[in-house]
């Protein structure tokens, strides 16, 4: 993880379009967005070069020599206001906003990560092992378990398909025979430099940035009654298309000093459905890219999710099947100051079944397309310490970063 210098001006990498045209790379800085292409000539007369500008997954795979280039923009466009750059900026509102990482090039998700949740699991249901237990003596058991799971443990990996990723503000498209969708607020790990046999002192240091994402589930397609010997079927569960919402950017790693210090919290219409520390993990971000890199070889552009914190609410709980909705993001650069990057609405509609057509868009009755949408509300507030001292103060003397991405 690359070091930024003090004054370094925050920025976030996203991947957007306009209108129905080509997707490109792009700076984030306050409701200002960037083309890197747009750029070239500022970095022409600076002497600076950024190969490969017009994608991110490009910038990622030079990224030790990209992140400087990209500081040196944005510092000269928020703290110089170099009209060269400013002028070539436009509105976050005129565009579209595709996956940060537009897309992925492998997708792992961690299972079964965050203590409380396991340890809740295992009071609340029966297994062979706890059979006769009373629930403080299955808390107890379960609290021991996943100690000595944290101390000798192996992290358990899944994939999820390249196909179901989809932007901020997509539709989430549910099959028409799933019953019983579900939705999981993780945090996204997004791989910037190889990693094979990684040790997790190191490990770190391959990490590019940090993004959201929401691992929709089919609930009823997860486990198999035809075939109970083989397990969980996460293909059939979480692989259809768009049940992997990303972004709406990538924050990168230099402004989030410990990963293992942000709380996450999920919340619609004010009610929380998600609330959890990542410090909860039973193996962190570092532990699990050591895991993993002993398995495969990790490249830039892959992403790697933390799976969930526990999950209050069920989705059949909730009035009118709804779910959460639309975007926004804050987050705090400096002591007593915010950056807004992004923003819409908070608004809530009614999950629908949605008939899909030979050629994959949604069709109403009669054949004819239809305008269909799925918002999603997601608040991640961020709160860390950096060498036990608190880095951002907002207010009622709170120390937080707050981050609220939305589908």
């Amino acid at each position: 993880m690359a070091a930024l210098p003090e004054s370094a001006a925050f920025f976030s990498l996203a991947t957007c379009s306009l209108a129905n045209g080509t997707p490109f790379a792009a700076l984030v800085m306050g409701e200002q967005v960037l083309a890197l292409n747009a750029a070239s000539g500022f970095l022409q007369g600076q002497r600076l070069h950024l190969p490969r500008a017009d994608t991110v997954l490009k910038l990622l795979e030079s990224w030790s020599s990209s992140l400087p280039v990209l500081q040196r923009i944005a510092t000269a466009f928020v703290h110089e206001g170099v009209e060269e750059l400013r002028r070539a900026a436009v509105p976050l509102t005129t565009l579209h906003l595709h996956p940060p990482v537009n897309v992925p090039r492998q997708i792992f998700c961690s299972g079964a990560n965050y203590k409380k949740h396991v340890i809740q699991l295992h009071v609340a249901q029966t297994f062979h092992k706890n059979e006769g237990m009373t629930p403080g003596e299955r808390l107890k058991e379960g609290t021991r378990m996943m100690d000595e799971r944290a101390r000798t443990g192996t992290p358990f990996f899944f994939c999820k398909a390249q196909s179901s990723v989809s932007g901020p503000c997509d539709p989430i498209v549910l099959p028409a025979d799933v019953t019983q969708p579900d939705w999981e607020l993780e945090l996204g790990v997004v791989i910037g430099k190889p990693a094979r046999r990684v040790a997790r002192a190191v490990a770190l240091e391959h990490v590019a940035g940090y993004v959201v994402v929401n691992d929709i589930t089919s609930r009823d397609r997860v486990n198999r009654k035809d075939m109970k010997e083989m397990g969980m079927d996460w293909v059939a569960s979480k692989c259809a298309p768009s049940f992997l919402p990303m972004g709406p950017y990538l924050v990168p790693a230099a402004f989030v000093p410990d990963p293992q210090q942000l709380q996450i919290t999920l919340k619609l219409n004010g009610q929380t459905m998600q609330d959890e520390s990542t410090a909860d993990m039973i193996f962190g971000v570092a532990r699990l890219i050591e895991t993993l890199s002993t398995f495969c070889l990790l490249q830039p552009g892959d992403l790697i999710c933390m799976w969930r914190a526990k999950h209050p609410v069920r989705f059949e709980d909730l009035p009118a099947g709804q779910f959460p909705g639309h975007c926004d993001i804050v987050v705090a650069q400096h002591p007593g100051s915010l950056d807004v990057i992004g923003g819409n609405v908070d608004n809530t509609v009614a999950m629908k079944h949605v008939p899909i057509g030979p050629d994959g868009r949604m069709v109403g009755p009669t054949g004819m397309v239809v305008d269909t949408d799925y918002p999603w509300f997601v608040v991640l507030k961020v709160a860390y310490q950096l060498n036990d001292e608190p880095q951002f103060q907002l207010h009622d003397n709170q120390f937080i970063t707050e981050f609220a991405w939305g589908w």
